[in-house]
């Protein structure tokens, strides 16, 4: 694994090159608040090969992405179920899961974000929200 980081951000990446298209490559985000926490989930996500990249904002809070072309189903899988393992995803007072998307690299070049944002990959095509399964 290789760790390099920036002012900016750190990112941890196999030690291959990923291989991902820049027209479908995106991103399964977590927001944080314990960057020794995040720290923790990024390094296991490249050791346990749930995504080829991964990244956190390189302050004490911020957000973290785990990076996977659009079309790959099975990877997606994987995130999310690495989600669902580690407590990732917010739950709202009864318990259900948040409806969280994907967002392609393409969508953060352009501005996309707020009202702005529109996600065509949602966790509700892959998981129940009620039950998380």
């Amino acid at each position: 694994m290789r760790v390099i980081k920036n002012p900016a951000w750190v990112y941890y990446i196999t030690d291959k090159d990923p291989d991902f298209d820049e027209n479908k490559v995106g991103k399964w985000m977590y927001f944080f608040a314990d960057r020794s926490f995040v720290e923790g989930v990024c390094k296991a996500a490249i050791k346990e090969g749930i995504v080829e990249e991964c990244k956190h904002s390189n302050a004490s809070e911020g957000v973290s992405c785990f990076y996977l072309n659009d079309d790959d189903l099975e990877g997606h899988r994987r995130v999310i179920e690495f989600f669902i393992k580690n407590d990732l995803i917010r739950k709202t007072k009864k318990g259900k899961l948040y409806n969280i998307s994907f967002k392609h690299d393409t969508q953060t070049l352009t501005g996309e974000y707020g009202d702005d944002y529109h996600s065509d990959i949602k966790l509700e095509e892959f998981v129940n929200l009620e039950t998380g399964e």
